[in-house]
């Protein structure tokens, strides 16, 4: 989570930014300068002011030599290191994290010497499914450790050369970047006065990139082929499903591996480039992106211009999830649900689904035991309680992940006071459930009181709002764009 915190509540209030959206982009600074240090050249340091259209950004050039820089020993520790930082699952052949840090000197020069040698050969990713929050399945790819390090030591020499060609419209996945900065722009872009939003969505783009695509944009920066043989050889190594069958790929590149995110920004990067030639204010976090207008001819053409764009990468926008929508309708964007209410007030909200997603990860932290017996009103003390072990874990469990939850969506930003509190609600609600043992009403409400549960250490999250308030949304003082109001 990003680590910005509640400092901003102290800041002077500045009026909001009313510029064009297309000129509204997070300035960047110069990323990566360790992993840079093999493979970049010196840059002047980038201007902090906002970005506009057309400016120029530095002429691609043709990069040779860069193998050598990745199987460096270095780098090579410096991958592994990033590895066992983030821990994650075992892969196909079944080892640890933990098991390859038990030998990681060895293992590390071994690996060193088969890509020095060239006769490394990554293993199948092993296929994970995860629910979507509106039904189905999310196939995630679990590359083996020794295969993360690889593609993180190539991400490290890679990636420095591309951020300075990636648009500011572009936040997914990216140093210094990330959904608070893509939501920093989509908050100026409605206050500066842009009624008409194309909320988009490109249908199943990690499984449908086309690798022959995909190397062409690469090798127009790369011109190494051991670089881009080895990308290759990442993306076709197969996908181990049931446990058994390993099945080719032949597209698409999986998800939860270092160098995805970098591979699908170098693939969508042209319709970055497509989209600000055009003079369309864009903000992308990976497959998902918004684009604002004034007008909807103008959200039509935008419309146009990607999926044209998208047919010559061959991918299509949802047809479910891709529409033109004003503003007072509202629209999602990275978990918030932006809108105008009844009374005209900009509003910025935590979205359906994200309250969805909220009310499933409370429920598996609070579940009743089976058989669980009513325990006795008089045993429901502070004290008592305090010292019960299956209660004190849920309360530990619960208050980990709303300290996550609300280090995300604490950046809300409505006229409506303490609307957190039906999520606090729904929380102590299922806390009273899950210690009585049974849908807890009536007196239980008393027995187990706000206090009591505040007493007992559950966070509050209206309370810890109170401390981040960043205020409502402000429109642009001279009213609504196009004289629109709502009725």
């Amino acid at each position: 989570m990003p680590k910005d915190g509640c400092a901003e509540r102290g800041r002077p209030h500045k009026p909001p930014v009313s510029r064009p959206a297309e000129e509204i982009a997070h300035p960047y600074r110069e990323w990566a300068k360790q992993a840079a240090s093999a493979v970049e050249q010196p840059r002047p340091e980038p201007r902090a002011a906002a970005t506009p259209v057309g400016e120029r950004r530095p002429k691609p050039r043709k990069w040779y030599s860069l193998y050598d820089k990745v199987y460096a020993p270095k780098n090579l520790q410096a991958a592994w290191e990033k590895v066992e930082a983030n821990g994650g699952a075992a892969g196909c052949d079944g080892q640890t994290v933990a098991q390859f840090a038990a030998h990681a000197e060895a293992k590390l020069q071994a690996l060193h010497e088969q890509l020095r040698t060239k006769q490394y050969r990554p293993r199948p990713v092993k296929r994970v499914e995860i629910p979507r929050a509106g039904g189905g399945v999310r196939p995630l790819g679990i590359p083996c450790v020794r295969d993360r390090i690889v593609q993180q030591a190539v991400l490290q020499v890679l990636q420095p050369i591309f951020e300075p060609l990636f648009s500011n419209r572009s936040h997914g996945f990216r140093p210094e970047r990330g959904t608070r900065t893509a939501l920093e722009v989509v908050d100026r872009a409605v206050q500066a006065g842009y009624e008409w939003v194309v909320d988009a969505d490109i249908e199943r783009f990690f499984d449908t990139v086309d690798h022959a695509l995909l190397n062409r944009q690469l090798n127009r920066v790369i011109a190494d082929g051991s670089v881009l043989n080895l990308i290759q050889a990442l993306l076709k190594s197969g996908v181990l499903v049931g446990g058994s069958e390993i099945a080719a790929t032949e597209v698409g590149t999986p998800q939860g591996g270092p160098l995805s995110p970098l591979l699908a920004n170098v693939y969508l990067h042209p319709l970055d480039q497509a989209l600000e030639a055009g003079g369309f204010g864009l903000v992308r976090y990976a497959d998902d992106f918004v684009i604002f207008t004034k007008s909807r001819e103008r959200a039509e053409q935008a419309v146009g211009v990607v999926r044209t764009r998208l047919q010559g990468l061959r991918l299509r926008l949802h047809p479910k999830k891709t529409r033109v929508v004003r503003l007072d309708a509202g629209f999602d964007f990275l978990g918030f649900h932006y809108f105008r209410d009844e009374q005209g007030r900009l509003q910025k909200k935590v979205s359906a689904k994200s309250t969805r997603r909220f009310r499933e990860a409370i429920r598996k932290r609070t579940k009743r035991d089976a058989g669980q017996r009513r325990p006795k009103a008089k045993r429901c003390t502070v004290a008592r309680l305090k010292q019960n072990a299956r209660v004190q874990r849920m309360i530990a469990e619960v208050n980990q992940f709303l300290r996550g939850w609300h280090g995300y969506f604490r950046r809300a930003r409505t006229t409506y006071r303490d609307y957190l509190n039906d999520f606090d609600r729904f929380v102590r609600q299922r806390l009273r459930n899950a210690i009585s043992g049974r849908f807890a009403k009536g007196r239980w409400q008393q027995i187990l009181s706000n206090e009591r549960l505040d007493a007992m250490g559950l966070l509050c999250l209206a309370k810890q709002q109170r401390l981040c308030e960043l205020g409502p949304l402000t429109p642009p003082s001279s009213g609504y764009p196009g004289g629109s109001r709502v009725r």
